[in-house]
């Protein structure tokens, strides 16, 4: 029995574990958290007008059509950015691509999990840990929660969204994520100081 298992073992062929981007990171400083945020389902979703009802549905909220604008619902948001175009996002580990899939209205939707890592922005100083490298004006008054962009942070781009009062999501791709970790942090710190 033992030999049998060992044969086993020698001929199974070698896996690779997909290890999250900056899993784990987390800074804190007086007034900010910065964390990297779990891994989550995401889609790149464009489609015309005709097709928002079907695409709605099936991913069960209502795709949002107002600029700087997201829907919420059971775990999933969508983004708005742009007159076509959505990032949806599912935290609640189901599969947006699937459930659009199923749509016949005419859309593109394409997987994204494995490009993009979402950090959490959070505590009173979390709008100016971002303004240290983000140019929007990120007040209540003017970004509210719910509100979501696609701008800048230094040199990167990002997808920037509001959750809470005190708290934001920032969207980026894993080939930039160190960076705009990095920059968060130190705005963390320099708005803390």
């Amino acid at each position: 029995m033992a030999k049998a298992a060992a044969k086993t073992a020698a001929t199974a062929s070698p896996s690779a574990e997909r290890r999250p981007a900056l899993a784990g990171r987390t800074v804190s400083a007086t007034g900010v958290k910065v964390e990297v945020l779990p891994p989550a389902q995401r889609i790149s979703l464009r489609a015309p007008e005709a097709s928002v009802a079907a695409l709605s549905k099936a991913l069960g909220l209502t795709l949002p059509r107002q600029p700087k604008t997201s829907a919420s619902k059971g775990g999933r948001t969508a983004l708005w950015l742009g007159p076509d175009e959505w990032l949806v996002i599912d935290e609640a580990g189901k599969d947006p691509l699937a459930d659009c899939a199923k749509v016949s209205a005419l859309h593109s939707s394409v997987g994204i999990s494995h490009r993009n890592i979402a950090i959490s922005v959070t505590g009173p100083a979390a709008e100016a840990a971002i303004n240290s490298g983000c140019p929007q004006d990120l007040s209540l008054e003017v970004f509210p929660v719910g509100a979501a962009s696609r701008t800048i942070l230094g040199k990167a781009e990002i997808v920037l969204s509001r959750t809470a009062d005190e708290a934001f999501r920032v969207e980026c791709w894993r080939s930039f994520s160190d960076y705009v970790f990095t920059f968060l942090s130190e705005g963390a710190r320099d708005a803390a100081g």
